[in-house]
Parts: C-alpha cells; sequence; structure tokens
C-alpha cells in the first residue's frame, strides 16, 4: 500500500525537520537532549500538521533506540505490554503516543512504572493544552513542549523538498509548479504541512502530462485539491495582505458592512490563523481603552474560533468583528506604550529611584535600595505622593486618554486628578 506524501517525507532525523528551530534547531533544548543521548519523555502539543510526530520520528532517526507509534484512544493496554515487552529485550523504545490526552487511566497506570525506570521515552501527542487536559501524573514526568504553525518560508521549503525527492517524494514526476499555486498551496493551509503535502500529491496524481511531459500544476487546479479559493491570482501575493490591510482599516474606521466583507474574503481563503491574530491586535490597538469588554469577548471568540475551526469559526468572528467594529476607538495604549518604548531603545532614562529598587536581600539597606518607600496601602485611598520615574524623565507623560467612551473618560479624570496632585 503507498503511504500519502505526508507520511514518506517525515525526517529521518533532526537536520530534516522543517520549522519547530525553537526546539530542534543547533543549540536548542531537544537538539541538545539527542546530542547528548539524555532523552527524557515529553509532550509535544499545537495545532495539526505542525510536526509532532515529525519531531517524534527525527528524535528516534537521531538515535538507536527503537521506536513504535500507538494511539491513546484506539490502541489498548495489551498494545503497550508489547511495547513494554520489546523494551525489556531492547533496552529502550522510544514510544510515540498520538491524542495522549485521551489516555485513560487504566492504560496510564501501566504505563507510568516504565516511564519512571527509563525502559520506555514517551513522546505524548496533542492538539489539546496539556495543563488542562492531561493528567497531572504524566505531565510531572514529561517535558513539555509546545509547537506552533509552520511559516510560510516551513512550508515551502518542504513542498520543494517533497518535488525534488526521487525515492520519497514526487521527484520521478516532471512536475512544474506555477508561482501562484503554490503561494496558494502554502498560504490556505494555515501552517498545516501535512493538508499541503497531501494536497500537493493530489494535484500530482490527478492531473494529466502535457504534450512534452511535464505535470503543469495551476492556480485552479491547486485550488480544487485543496479546496480553498485564492482571493488573488496576484503573483507575488500583495492582494493578499491588501485585503488583511483593509480589514483592519475598516474596522479601525467603524465600517461594519467593509469590516463583515474583508473578513468574508479571509474567511474563504481559509486563513483562520491570521484573522484571529489580526482581530486581537486590533482590539487592544484600536478599540483599546474605549471598550475594553469588546477586547475580552474577542479573545473568547478568538478561543471559540481555535476550537471549532472553519467554517464554524466564522460566526464568533463575525460576532467579535461586528462588535469592535461599532465600539468606541481609542488607540492610547498602544501610542503610550509606543512612547515609553521609545524612550527604552534610545537610551533616554535614568537611574530609577534608589527607593524602588529591591530591598529583599542583606545589604540592601546600605546600598540605600528601598529606604524611603511609602507603601501606599497604608496611606488613605491608598495613594501617596512620590516620585517613580528616573530623575530624568520625571516629568514625562506617556498616558494621553483621549476620553471616547465612559471608561476611558473615568482613566482620563483619574490620571488627571493624581497628577494634580503630584
Amino acid at each position: 500500500m503507498q503511504q500519502p506524501l505526508a507520511y514518506r517525507m517525515r525526517p529521518r532525523n533532526l537536520d530534516e525537520v522543517v520549522g519547530q528551530q525553537q526546539l530542534v534547531g543547533e543549540g536548542k533544548i531537544i537538539n541538545r537532549m539527542v546530542k547528548a543521548s539524555r532523552l527524557s519523555s515529553m509532550i509535544l502539543y499545537g495545532p495539526p500538521g505542525t510536526g509532532k510526530t515529525s519531531i517524534a520520528s527525527a528524535i528516534a532517526g537521531s538515535t538507536k533506540y527503537a521506536f513504535r507509534m500507538l494511539n491513546a484512544a484506539t490502541d489498548s493496554k495489551k498494545d503497550l505490554q508489547v511495547v513494554a515487552e520489546e523494551a525489556k529485550m531492547s533496552g529502550t523504545v522510544i514510544l510515540l503516543l498520538d491524542e495522549i490526552h485521551r489516555l485513560d487511566k487504566t492504560k496510564q497506570d501501566f504505563l507510568l512504572p516504565h516511564l519512571e525506570s527509563g525502559a520506555i521515552i514517551l513522546i505524548g501527542a496533542t492538539t489539546e493544552n496539556p495543563y488542562i487536559n492531561i493528567n497531572p501524573a504524566i505531565r510531572s514526568r514529561t517535558q513539555i513542549f509546545e509547537v506552533t504553525p509552520l511559516d510560510e518560508a516551513d512550508i515551502q521549503i518542504a513542498v520543494e523538498r517533497a518535488l525534488t525527492d526521487k525515492e520519497r517524494g514526487l521527484g520521478e514526476y516532471n512536475v512544474v509548479l506555477e508561482d501562484n499555486a503554490l503561494q496558494q498551496l502554502i498560504r490556505s493551509t494555515n501552517g498545516d504541512l501535512r493538508s499541503a503535502l497531501n494536497g500537493l500529491e493530489l494535484a500530482v496524481l490527478s492531473t494529466d502530462a502535457d504534450d512534452d511531459g511535464h505535470i503543469v500544476i495551476t492556480l485552479p487546479i491547486i485550488e480544487e485539491t485543496i479546496q480553498r479559493k485564492a482571493m488573488s491570482a496576484d503573483k507575488d501575493g500583495d492582494a493578499h495582505y491588501d485585503v488583511i490591510s483593509a480589514f483592519q482599516k475598516s474596522i479601525r474606521g467603524s465600517d461594519v458592512n467593509a469590516a463583515l466583507h474583508y473578513l468574508a474574503r479571509l474567511v474563504e481563503s481559509g486563513d483562520l490563523p491570521i484573522i484571529m491574530r489580526r482581530l486581537m491586535v486590533i482590539a487592544y490597538e484600536d478599540v483599546g481603552l474605549a471598550n475594553p469588554q469588546a477586547a475580552a469577548r474577542t479573545v473568547q471568540a478568538v478561543q471559540a474560533s481555535e476550537k471549532l475551526g472553519l467554517p464554524e469559526a466564522r460566526i464568533p468572528l463575525a460576532n467579535a468583528v461586528i462588535e469592535l467594529a461599532l465600539s468606541p476607538k481609542s488607540n492610547s495604549a498602544y501610542v503610550a506604550i509606543d512612547a515609553a518604548l521609545s524612550d527604552v531603545q534610545g537610551s533616554n532614562f535614568g537611574d530609577m529611584p534608589a527607593h524602588l529598587k529591591d530591598a529583599h536581600y542583606k545589604g540592601a539597606e546600605k546600598l540605600g535600595h528601598g529606604v524611603g518607600y511609602k507603601y501606599p496601602h497604608e496611606y488613605p485611598n491608598d495613594w501617596i505622593k512620590q516620585q517613580y520615574l528616573p530623575d530624568k524623565l520625571k516629568t514625562r507623560e506617556y498616558f494621553a486618554p483621549k476620553g471616547n467612551s465612559k471608561y476611558e473618560e473615568g482613566l482620563k479624570a483619574t490620571a488627571k486628578r493624581l497628577h494634580d496632585l503630584q
């Protein structure tokens, strides 16, 4: 039976892993563990198709240990017993346990002593947050690493590798992947490499060669095989970013109908991660302190969208977009932090007042640290006049609220009252 392209192209060692360089790159934690032959059990969590199984496969390929794969939901305790017996004979087995959040107590209790002894090195894979959905007994015996969606450059590397690999990939086929088709393939799969590779394989195997023997993969072919339409056939992909820009500017400009139009374009393209990221940026940058509850509800909508996925995610996203577009707007927090960063990045600051410095160690008082600090909770209204900014910046004001809502008007009045008391 021919295995899918994504399965065949799994990395054989850490050098072949695409993306996740924060874990497997030179000098990073998993790379160091492998080089030092000091593997420990771990849980890899993140979205589908981001390399959890690939990392496990690469770890096994970079070591002398046997590698076995099981599913916590569908494989039985007996399957775990087979792995344990193999570990007794060979010394150590690396076990990739998919959907580890669905491991029941019986299988967990069997597994724990083998993890303790090191006979089984567990690599658990899950799309769920392990701090919430995995039993503490397993968590305490593992390192927890988060894997993130691959960026476009990573997916492009993997696609090009698959097209040229004659042993495991599609190198035996004379494939011409047009630029706009490549851009659609790597963008619309939302950082999911498995989806990108399997969509590519379907496109190649279902397309007849032309008279010159070339299998030409065009944009319409990719759209059909991955069931995602491109927002534009623009070769350089500028239109993709134009839509994102128009989306934010429409919400900022309080045009709810335009905002929904550009949301629809992004939804149709399947670009869920960038919709969610952009909405949270808008919530805090453009609405901000004028309506903090809208920002909180936007985060809730994003969390719901992550759980639901498309197409259902369009519903909480639309709720957030409508509320943000029709909310009062204020960028006062955004402007304030950028002003503060400008001072810090320009080294435009002096030493902080000594009474604010840490005084929780022996000898601090001799240095004057913490001396004269006034604890606000010991004074009426939990406030007392004292200097907090460095001398060089003691008159600097970063926060300039606009008062575009009752909430921000209240912040503005409080800021003015405290300023006048200084």
